[in-house]
């Protein structure tokens, strides 16, 4: 009660300060939403990140995130901000079809697994694990593998996964925010890399754009191949979840929650994300489970050919296939095929009647529905970083006379400051892939090393982009894979950021010592990946406390 006064308080002291201090301190600086990107344009991502870390609230936190760049954008007339929010920012953040198609994929799909949880369907998961593991290492491994299994595309692999494993983890006593960690970071990292995704076309598309009107240079599919050896933030956080598994240990907040959690005390735990009611799984429980799981998986692989072969033509390659497919309209129709499913096989067989399975789906929207109203103020406070020009003035701070050989390095950094302050990784590729090709390729025509497959100058950069953006949008608070990796495992957002942070920091210094820099350099990749590769493979070991004892 103590702690929910003061954070009260705080809020309340803070909304006052932005009320009234914002107007002068706008009229002081000279500056408007109107004059071009500012340093004002930092305060609503920062001030949301800073007090959701803080305070450990995300929905009051990214609400006065918003609101102080509301007043931003009208000037700091308080009247016309809050008017923005509702009729402005939060109805943009809906009406958008990208983002209205997320929700309702979530939605079902939430539907779907309250549905196999009441059946019994993911007992039977459960059991059918129990008997191919054993333990705390075998769970987080099943868990680590699925992640990487399913790699084409980091929606349904968040969401899949993290639903799926949630009850064994729970049986195993894995905090929830060891199973969040892990379901982040197999998302978008095997995604942004693999060669077959929904990532891939839009990414070969970036790409090939900006090196149009380069002389001398292979195709985007091929540069994007050339690039992978240098995403090594994205390779090495791949690696360090399995490491994690294996040697079972872990630090900074991560090992405090996971020895609570071994002890039936899970502070990250969400109330909302509690396994739900279960039927005991019978002989063919977990069937229940397997056959609207699979069918999502499949119609999501399925319909993205089809759809992308409709777009690209029977002649295009599987990449230009995938690249060019509907995917928001592929989750939906996947994830309806497998509530449609799930509640079938409960109904058919008598194991459910039609109210139970009624009121399943609907426990199951009810699971979602915190993690919607996230989403939707996250996506508002992007719509405001765009607006403020964020990412525009974060890029022209930090842009200024560069050694060749720093420019990896930089712009791996850059690329994560701007994804971590907006959320999307997607925007920051969208945003710096054409600056920095470009920028990258005549830095490496000084030094005669343009269209050289093997220089890191180009393809370092390349790759840094791919890599920084997922650092960055890994770490965010608002972003919408860390906040569908919290909801689909049940766990509470801000500790599954204050928990995941520093390994993500861990993997991203060594991808730094042994991808960026040397890459710079001319150093070949391959040398650096094995090397770092192999430090995070024992740096657990060597580093990390076991959480027994």
């Amino acid at each position: 009660m103590v702690q929910t006064s003061r954070r009260l308080f705080v809020a309340v002291l803070l909304f006052t300060l932005c009320v009234f201090a914002i107007p002068p301190l706008l009229a002081a600086t000279g500056t408007s939403a109107t004059g071009g990107p500012n340093w004002t344009s930092l305060l609503p991502p920062l001030i949301a990140i800073g007090l959701a870390i803080l305070l450990r609230e995300v929905i009051g936190s990214l609400l006065l995130g918003i609101l102080v760049g509301a007043f931003l954008l009208t000037s700091g007339s308080p009247g016309e901000a809050l008017l923005l929010l509702p009729t402005d920012l939060f109805l943009n953040a809906l009406a958008n079809p990208g983002h209205a198609a997320i929700v309702l994929f979530s939605l079902m799909l939430g539907a779907m697994v309250g549905v196999l949880a009441r059946s019994g369907g993911m007992a039977g998961i459960v059991r059918a694990l129990q008997k191919m593991t054993r333990g705390r290492r075998g769970g987080m491994i099943v868990t680590w593998l699925m992640g990487l299994i399913i790699f084409f595309d980091d929606y349904a692999n968040t969401l899949l996964v993290g639903n799926t494993m949630r009850p064994y983890a729970d049986r195993l006593k894995l905090s929830r925010a060891k199973l969040a960690y892990i379901v982040d970071a197999t998302s978008a990292p095997i995604a942004s890399i693999a060669v077959i995704s929904t990532w891939v076309g839009f990414e070969i598309g970036l790409i090939e754009e900006a090196t149009s009107h380069l002389p001398n240079v292979q195709d985007g599919y091929l540069i994007f191949l050339q690039s992978i050896p240098f995403t090594a933030y994205s390779i090495f956080t791949l690696i360090l979840v399995g490491a994690v598994a294996w040697w079972q240990r872990d630090f900074g907040p991560m090992l405090n929650t996971e020895k609570l959690a071994l002890d039936g005390n899970d502070p990250s735990a969400e109330e909302s994300g509690k396994t739900m009611e279960s039927a005991e799984a019978g002989k063919y429980g977990v069937l229940l489970a397997l056959v609207p799981v699979g069918l999502v998986i499949l119609t999501t692989f399925a319909g993205l050919y089809l759809s992308g072969r409709a777009g690209a033509g029977p002649d295009a390659a599987l990449f230009e296939i995938l690249g060019a497919a509907d995917s928001a309209q592929v989750l939906l129709a996947a994830s309806f095929f497998g509530m449609v499913s799930a509640a079938i096989l409960a109904v058919y067989p008598g194991r459910l009647k039609v109210q139970a399975v009624s009121d399943a789906l609907i426990d199951g929207v009810k699971a979602m529905m915190p993690a919607m109203v996230i989403l939707l103020l996250a996506w508002s406070l992007g719509d405001i970083t765009d607006r403020l020009g964020t990412a525009e003035y974060v890029i022209d701070a930090v842009s200024g006379n560069l050694a060749p050989a720093m420019l990896p390095m930089v712009v791996f950094l850059i690329a994560a400051v701007i994804a971590f302050s907006t959320g999307t990784s997607w925007g920051v590729m969208a945003i710096l892939i054409p600056i920095a090709i470009p920028l990258a390729y005549e830095m490496a025509s000084l030094g005669g090393h343009a269209g050289d497959p093997v220089h890191g100058v180009f393809y370092g950069t390349v790759g840094a982009v791919l890599a920084g953006a997922t650092f960055g949008d890994h770490c965010s608070p608002i972003s919408d894979t860390t906040i569908l990796s919290s909801m689909a495992s049940g766990c509470k957002h801000i500790e599954h950021v204050r928990t995941q942070i520093p390994y993500a920091l861990l993997a991203a210094g060594v991808s730094i010592v042994f991808g960026y820099l040397p890459s710079g350099l001319g150093f070949s990749p391959w040398i650096g990946l094995v090397l770092g590769a192999a430090l995070i493979v024992f740096l657990p070991k060597l580093l990390m406390k076991p959480v027994e004892g």
